[in-house]
């Protein structure tokens, strides 16, 4: 009898256990899914601070590589861009929401516990002035949990950092060599100038050995008068030989071998763009012309010359017009220059950027520079720099007089980049309208 009593107890006692069983399993399940909730918001939030900081690199660095100060700035302009580049980039990683609102821009540099944004640069760093890093830490400390609050955890914290550099190959101002690879521009315009430089008194714009910018205080000039400006050593160059090389006169590029003209996103103008010279201009050749990399000369007949080409052409790429201020300018009244600042004009097509400050521009392009001697040049050539260029908008406007200017922008050189021949390694390619290549090197 009492044996019978004691196994219906333990059944008794198996069903409690499995009633407390589904019991606890509910709460375990729920705990779980709660967790997972948080867990998906932390990371959801992580990738958000990682995406803002990647931004905010990038755009620091850019400002870096169009403020001019990779061509040897002194002290205090690289002061004046680092100062630029923290504002663009804290603009930039603010603009970014990470856990369902915009960071917070206020205080970033010099970096402080409790930021949400800093900026810091390498600038304890010899290479600093041609290879400077941007580094940039997106943090939100008060991103608040759901379920995660039945253990007392009511805000979590998710941070993220990244650098990018702005990688100019010339040696560092009193360096006479330089370590490290080459680069190789795209956006790159079918303009071959001969190593000369342009100011008074001047004589080459890079070491063709070395690599190094023979003139820092280049950076900044701008042409003055119809002998200085940009223009063509030969409209049609099929005589043999070719011209000897003047400063600040270039060859025409071979837009069939070389400067490949591009296949879309070329621009819609009016006049309406030729094939070949005009595209290559005014759109964005596609084909890296990399340093210590060769370049033909076009030595075929070219109907009417150059100059009307090349006029169409940049009116088109920079947005200009019989109108003043049509188009972007290099912005005098920012000192001191460089750091470099453009006034985006009326015709610039982002609108709401009109009639402010902004750091790239349509008008800033690449050139390369080959390796000539005073002697007439033979096709191919090979590049040993690049200088970028901001084409101002009376170059070729209609007011001027087509005998006088039509074809020969008005220039101001923002940056020079030379190559060297210890270059080594596989180029890194450019971006955009600039010769300093800007990449993300972490995370």
């Amino acid at each position: 009898m009492g044996r019978k009593e004691g196994i219906s107890g333990r059944k008794n006692e198996q069903g409690i256990v499995i009633a407390l069983v589904a019991v606890v399993m509910l709460f375990v399940v729920g705990a779980m899914a709660a967790l997972s909730i948080d867990v998906v918001t932390l990371y959801t939030a992580r990738s958000e601070a990682q995406l803002a900081a990647d931004a905010g690199a990038l755009a620091g660095a850019r400002t870096l590589a169009n403020s001019g100060m990779t061509s040897g700035a002194s002290p205090g302009l690289i002061t004046s861009a680092e100062a630029l580049a923290v504002a663009v980039a804290t603009q930039v990683a603010a603009s970014n929401q990470v856990g369902g609102r915009n960071l917070n821009p206020a205080g970033t540099s010099p970096c402080t516990v409790g930021q949400e944004i800093c900026v810091s640069f390498n600038d304890s760093m010899t290479t600093f002035g041609t290879n400077p890093h941007v580094t940039v830490q997106a943090m939100r400390a008060d991103l608040p949990t759901f379920f995660a609050r039945i253990w007392g955890s009511t805000q979590i914290k998710v941070s993220a950092s990244a650098t990018a550099e702005a990688y100019n190959p010339s040696p560092a101002p009193g360096a006479l060599t330089r370590s490290g690879p080459p680069v190789a521009p795209i956006c790159v315009k079918p303009w071959l100038l001969p190593n000369m430089d342009p100011s008074p008194g001047g004589t080459t714009i890079f070491d063709s050995t070395s690599g190094a910018i023979t003139n820092p205080s280049l950076t900044g000039w701008t042409s003055t008068g119809a002998a200085t400006r940009l223009r063509p050593q030969c409209t049609s160059c099929t005589m043999t030989p070719l011209p000897t090389p003047n400063a600040w006169r270039y060859y025409p590029g071979d837009t069939a071998t070389t400067f490949l003209a591009p296949t879309q996103a070329v621009p819609t103008c009016t006049p309406a763009l030729n094939p070949g010279y005009e595209e290559s201009i005014a759109g964005c050749v596609q084909t890296a012309i990399a340093c210590n990399g060769t370049a033909n000369i076009d030595t075929t007949t070219f109907p009417g010359g150059r100059n009307t080409a090349t006029a169409d052409a940049v009116n088109c790429l920079t947005h200009a017009t019989a109108t003043p201020g049509d188009a972007d300018q290099v912005d005098l009244t920012v000192v001191p220059s460089p750091p470099f600042e453009f006034l985006a004009g009326t015709n610039n097509p982002i609108a709401s950027a009109r009639g402010k400050d902004v750091v790239v521009s349509d008008s800033l392009v690449t050139v390369p520079v080959f390796n000539s001697t005073t002697a007439a040049p033979t096709s191919p050539v090979t590049i040993i720099g690049f200088v970028q260029l901001f084409l101002n908008p009376d170059g070729v406007a209609t007011p001027i007089p087509p005998a006088m200017y039509g074809g020969h922008p008005n220039t101001t050189i923002i940056n020079m980049a030379g190559c060297g021949t210890g270059a080594t390694g596989q180029p890194i390619l450019g971006n955009g309208a600039s010769p300093v290549a800007v990449r993300l090197i972490s995370p």
